[in-house]
């Protein structure tokens, strides 16, 4: 008997063996056959937010307020902080070397073995923290707000990263409140996730508009960015919009007005991010007419609904893109506190495909607080959109912003609220819902209190939230739909400041306070196939 005809004989035994292993230790067959089981909703354990540069006015005054509600099933440790972007130490990987280091190294390899040993401790201090770069504020307890307060112009961008039982839902609002000069008015935002890719319809590189797009890097490596602006005609032509870089741990504000030379009422910004990743928002100021930050839309889709347009607003304007090549005919209604309306004279909106499309709709809520439900016949093509709102009338108005919003889904916070200076819509597009709302404790004490409400199918309720019992300081609302109804809600901040109304609105989305974890189990059958 030869080699070959051996080597057959023992691959074969062995295969049998293998075989037969697999036969005895596979499952049974009901279990195999057994339906996947749901997967397990468990609280995230690590959430990252960022907040862009608040202001460059030397009259600005910001205030940063962070809540964490309780969830069930987190760990009893944990911390959560709020950190100078620039103050953050790159890794010791040189994965987020800049050009400059870069050149520092080449030319130390010129330099005799002490001088280049001491170039390397200078680099190293060089990646500390600055000793001034400590936390804006630092959370104790989760259920109980926290504030931290910073003046001027001088205030950076931050980057917030909380762990363990402070992790999820983690909400941060950064509000800053100018008394003059262009953009003047009360700008609020929500801290955001870094991502890839944004919308922003309702920007402009108008002659009294000074609009910022501010792009955040959290990581230890260069993210590169593509700016890419839409006016009435189509994409505009852009000189440096390609190719940005946002060095680790650094923000980067870009004028609008600097990257083409078109002027135009109303742009809608894209930003793509080619490597890495970034949070970016775009503050939008006007010489006359205040300012606000525009938050980023919800992605494109046939069917958007913009929540929170104030009772009193004096005039809303619309602005809707469509990244497709095919037009959209939207279907234009009001979600009122009495039904869905169809506004006169402006039933549709019909957009252009790669064009931003802009529409007065005047005074549209007409003294009662509604939401825009924008519907595309077919939803096959998707859309954009935001409205630019006006409150006040002559030299004594102001502007707000509210983007297409993602629904509430399971929970949803808005934070930096007061008794007299917050209100909060609740919208229910497509069927009645109802909805929990509960005020935290303040940031100086206070007993929680909470209520339930039922919004009616195709309604806006402007809610009178409960306020908590002894609260000293600003508290947290925490939203909880109590039905698979569909919820969209936001909170406007509002005040006076010589005779302006100043005010700002922040759409409220799903605080992304817990993940699906799917149920995973050993199933040897695999070997069989």
């Amino acid at each position: 008997m030869n080699r070959t005809t051996l080597s057959l004989i023992a691959g074969a035994t062995a295969l049998a063996a293998v075989t037969g292993f697999a036969a005895l230790s596979s499952p049974d067959a009901g279990a195999a056959d057994e339906p996947a089981r749901a997967a397990a909703q468990l609280p995230v354990e690590r959430t990252g937010l960022l907040c862009p540069r608040p202001s460059t006015s030397d009259l600005a005054e910001t205030t940063y307020t962070s809540f964490t509600p309780v969830t069930k099933g987190t760990k009893k440790e944990g911390e959560a902080a709020l950190e100078p972007a620039a103050g953050r130490p790159a890794a010791d990987t040189g994965a987020g070397a800049d050009d400059d280091a870069q050149a520092d190294e080449e030319s130390n390899g010129e330099e005799s073995k002490d001088e280049e040993a001491e170039g390397d401790e200078k680099s190293k201090d060089d990646e500390k923290p600055k000793a001034d770069a400590k936390p804006v504020l630092k959370p104790q307890d989760p259920g109980r707000p926290a504030a931290g307060n910073v003046s001027g112009g001088e205030a950076p961008a931050l980057v917030g990263t909380a762990e363990g039982r402070f992790a999820p839902g983690w909400t941060v609002q950064q509000t800053t409140e100018v008394t003059a000069g262009t953009g003047r008015g009360i700008q609020g935002v929500a801290c955001t996730p870094a991502d890839t890719e944004f919308w922003f319809p309702g920007a402009s590189t108008g002659e009294d508009r000074t609009d910022y797009v501010h792009l955040t890097n959290p990581d230890d490596s260069a993210a590169v960015v593509d700016i890419e602006l839409y006016g009435k005609d189509g994409a505009l032509k852009t000189t440096v919009g390609e190719g940005i870089t946002v060095k680790p741990h650094s923000a980067e504000p870009v004028l609008l007005s600097t990257l083409t030379e078109e002027k135009q009422t109303d742009v809608t910004v894209h930003v793509v991010v080619r490597s890495g990743r970034v949070g970016a928002a775009v503050q939008a100021l006007d010489d006359k007419l205040g300012g606000d930050w525009l938050p980023a839309s919800a992605d494109p889709s046939g069917s958007l609904v913009l929540p929170g347009i104030p009772e009193d607003a004096t005039a809303v304007r619309l602005i809707a893109f469509t990244p497709r090549d095919a037009d959209a005919d939207l279907t234009v209604r009001l979600a009122s506190p009495s039904g869905l309306i169809t506004p006169a004279g402006q039933e549709t909106l019909h957009v252009k495909g790669g064009m931003t499309t802009a529409v007065d709709l005047g005074d549209i809520t007409r003294g009662e607080a509604g939401s825009l439900v924008l519907t595309a016949p077919d939803g096959s093509v998707p859309v954009v959109a935001a409205v630019r709102v006006l409150r006040g009338k002559g030299d004594k108005q102001e502007s707000g912003f509210i983007p297409a919003a993602r629904p509430v889904g399971t929970r949803a916070t808005a934070v930096d609220n007061t008794a007299k200076g917050s209100v909060l819509s609740v919208t229910a597009p497509r069927g009645t819902a109802k909805v929990k709302v509960t005020a935290s404790a303040g940031t100086e004490g206070g007993t929680p209190a909470s209520k339930t409400y039922t919004i009616k199918s195709g309604t806006t309720q402007r809610i009178e939230a409960p306020v908590p019992s002894g609260a000293k300081g600003t508290y947290a609302l925490t939203l909880e739909p109590e039905s698979d109804t569909p919820v969209y809600a936001s909170r406007t901040l509002v005040s006076t400041e010589s005779g302006v109304a100043f005010f700002t609105v922040q759409a409220l989305p799903d605080d992304r306070g817990t993940v699906a974890v799917p149920e995973a189990s050993e199933d040897l059958s695999v070997l069989q196939r």
